[in-house]
């Protein structure tokens, strides 16, 4: 049974995503997750969930066990100076704000609490995120009861904190460059023939079928794929020529752009 109590500040599209996933798991109860927002009124739908809902940081934090940060990057160091009254070494905090290192996180916190970075996906809603976990081994006994949360929500991985901005852009920026091959197709699919809703119907469970037989199989995608190319097949034809206009290199300079970005932002 998982008897602590979790405030999420912050409650925008990660931090509600986050709250909503962990209801679906069953993990925690309602009145065990408190999820705060400035505009409290935006909350409703947690609330009529029983969720505890507040505009008041530093109260929503008198009673929690875990803290878990989804705020905007500048809002974090004001953030952690108005809930410090209410920390200590008892609790775990729990950052998914893109671009903030432990050391920086650190050093607003002090070093006898408990400190994890996190970056799921907003698939963490419907318990499908990949979350990368990574922290300061000082809180490896820690790390089983965090994993545990995270691992009602999809899967997850632990990594070395240097690697947190590729996470970011793989896993989380990740959701929506997968959602623009799925628009793509769907928009191939209404050319050659089909209405827009059976088109992204299709489409959308196509991308499950692939997904799923990499996660169930370990294979590398190419091995799946040679399976439906066959010599002078359609398969390979229609392949070569999204290779031919650039298909795989624009999507790889995509990511890295995205990673040159954060990397910049992250030594502003």
């Amino acid at each position: 049974m998982f008897n602590k109590r979790i405030t999420i500040i912050g409650g925008g599209n990660l931090g509600g995503a986050i709250a909503r996933g962990l209801l679906k798991s069953e993990l925690v109860k309602a009145e065990q997750l408190t999820v705060t927002r400035r505009r409290v009124r935006l909350l409703s739908e947690l609330k009529e969930m029983r969720v505890n809902v507040s505009s008041d940081n530093l109260e929503a934090t008198a009673g929690s066990d875990i803290i878990v940060l989804a705020v905007k990057p500048y809002q974090v160091f004001d953030i952690i100076n108005s809930i410090m009254p209410n920390l200590s070494k008892d609790k775990i905090v729990i950052s998914v704000v893109a671009g903030i290192g432990l050391n920086a996180l650190t050093s607003a916190l002090g070093e006898d609490i408990p400190l994890f970075r996190a970056m799921p996906n907003t698939a963490i809603a419907l318990q499908e995120s990949m979350t990368c976990i990574s922290f300061e081994k000082k809180w490896e006994e820690h790390k089983e009861l965090v994993q545990q949360i995270f691992d009602q929500l999809g899967q997850t991985a632990e990594i070395p904190e240097d690697l947190m901005g590729s996470a970011t852009v793989l896993g989380s920026c990740g959701i929506a460059f997968a959602l623009r091959f799925i628009r793509a197709a769907m928009q191939g699919g209404v050319e050659i023939g089909f209405g827009a809703e059976l088109a992204q119907k299709i489409t959308a469970q196509t991308v499950k079928g692939a997904t799923e037989l990499i996660l169930n199989t370990g294979h590398h995608p190419e091995r799946e794929i040679d399976k439906v190319t066959t010599p002078r097949g359609i398969t390979i034809s229609g392949l070569n020529e999204m290779e031919h206009q650039g298909f795989s290199s624009s999507l790889i300079q995509g990511l890295i752009t995205s990673f040159n970005k954060i990397e910049r932002e992250n030594q502003d």
